[in-house]
């Protein structure tokens, strides 16, 4: 972070204090410990598997979430009370900075209109904020257009900067996190994930586990660990769809769930499944448990009454065989036998473009290897538009296009190819312009 922003005071402030030096670790516990108890690495060997320079950032993402925590009684704060105690040895710009850094969430960003060692614009994924623009230097001499980054935008004098902590997450470590996400808040899989600064700050140590999870497995060159929920089932995601009979109105279902004990209303059309508190629940064998509990009962899965069906969202295979059986003796003769619709995590990874395999040949001239890359691609993603694409639902991209859902994943499927090209440095493959697919698909306005 720079002279400029020197928390070296605060640190040692923490550091001769055991009660918030032992609330920090605390906070490192949760930020590290599901992830090396998994994989069964230390602290001291975090360096060595990942790389020197990434227990510090680690170290700094605990760090940041705990400056922003309060504790009883009287909702203590130890930024708040270090200013206090010792605000007046600090420059009035580092006063100011502690203070931004305590109330900043961490979120997911995108990363777009890069400024080498000047600025970058970062779009939150995570919220509807509007993009901001932060001076950096270094990071932006790194980061390539479309990259996703966990970290904190601080606000400082008449701009804005990131704090010192910086995760990179790659497109894996996007989808399990955001799978986390909605399960540890029990969002459902359909709708938009939005999160307010509070629960970004409540789940801040989510983001180094699922950096974790994802990042040890690849540099142990060991299988990605699995997911699972408490009942220890792997975590596949199941939407049932059940229509309603002919004649049945969404007033007649309504009025059936009600007389169903484990479907709890959180909504004027949704309801929370809930097991009561007690039930045998095991750990997934490897990985990270999922979760969520509401009022001492543990969220089995979430049902939403839509137009003519109604849909039961669950994270197993085994819930889904529970849940269809639950709600055809609760409701059976008002719905049509379900239609199941099945993912696993990864699928979700691999329903992606994956431009690998273009190698430059060592005995063609630099100048021609480039152009013929260049030519290459050109001709591969023309016939790719007229074709299905996983990545937008087995839609060619011009017909993904003609709705707004598509063109939204058109978009989202463009910036993968262009960040995983540009993630190539010395590459053609690096340098190569894809504007015109943006122009050609009539998207070349969202790209910014």
């Amino acid at each position: 972070m720079g002279t400029r922003n020197d928390i070296d005071g605060l640190i040692g402030f923490i550091g001769h204090d055991d009660l918030w030096r032992e609330r920090l670790a605390s906070v490192m516990d949760e930020h590290l410990l599901p992830a090396m108890e998994e994989f069964e690495v230390d602290f001291e060997e975090l360096g060595d598997i990942l790389g020197e320079s990434w227990p510090m950032v680690l170290w700094g993402c605990a760090f940041e979430d705990f400056l922003g925590r309060t504790y009883d009684p009287d909702d203590q704060n130890i930024v708040d009370l270090y200013l206090k105690r010792r605000g007046w040895k600090e420059t009035a710009q580092n006063r100011a900075y502690f203070e931004a850094l305590r109330d900043a969430p961490v979120s997911l960003y995108e990363v777009s209109a890069i400024k080498p060692g000047v600025s970058m614009v970062l779009r939150d994924l995570l919220s509807d904020a509007a993009p901001v623009t932060v001076r950096e230097k270094s990071a932006t001499q790194m980061l390539k257009p479309w990259d996703r980054i966990a970290v904190r935008i601080v606000p400082e004098r008449d701009h804005h900067v990131i704090s010192g902590a910086l995760l990179p997450f790659p497109a894996e470590a996007v989808d399990l996190l955001t799978d986390v996400l909605r399960d540890a808040l029990n969002l459902g899989r359909r709708k938009k994930l939005r999160l307010s600064a509070n629960q970004r700050r409540q789940c801040a140590p989510l983001f180094a586990n699922a950096w974790l999870f994802e990042s040890l497995p690849r540099a142990l060159d060991i299988e990605p660990m699995q997911l699972g929920n408490i009942d220890g089932d792997e975590l596949v995601f199941h939407d049932l769809r059940f229509p309603l009979a002919a004649g049945v109105v969404q007033k007649d279902v309504v009025a059936r769930l009600a007389r169903v004990p484990a479907f709890d209303p959180a909504g004027p059309k949704v309801w929370n499944w809930l097991v009561a508190e007690g039930t045998p629940a095991t750990r997934p064998a490897g990985g990270i448990a999922l979760g969520q509990a509401i009022s001492g009962a543990t969220v089995l899965g979430m049902l939403e009454l839509k137009g003519k069906a109604l849909t039961l969202s669950v994270n197993s295979a085994a819930r889904a065989d529970r849940g269809e059986a639950l709600i055809m003796d609760g409701l059976g003769d008002l719905l049509k036998p379900p239609l199941t619709a099945i993912r696993t995590v990864q699928q979700m990874m691999a329903e992606r473009d994956d431009t690998d395999g273009l190698q430059n040949e060592d005995e063609i001239p630099p100048e021609i290897a480039r152009q013929i890359v260049h030519d290459h691609l050109d001709r591969h993603y023309r016939d790719i538009l007229d074709q299905p694409v996983p990545a937008l639902g087995d839609k060619t991209p011009r017909l993904a296009t003609r709705s707004a859902a598509g063109r939204k994943k058109v978009v989202e499927w463009l910036k993968l190819i262009e960040n995983r090209s540009a993630s190539q440095p010395g590459s053609p493959l690096a340098e190569h312009d894809f504007g015109w697919m943006w122009e050609e698909l009539g998207v070349a306005d969202e790209r910014q």
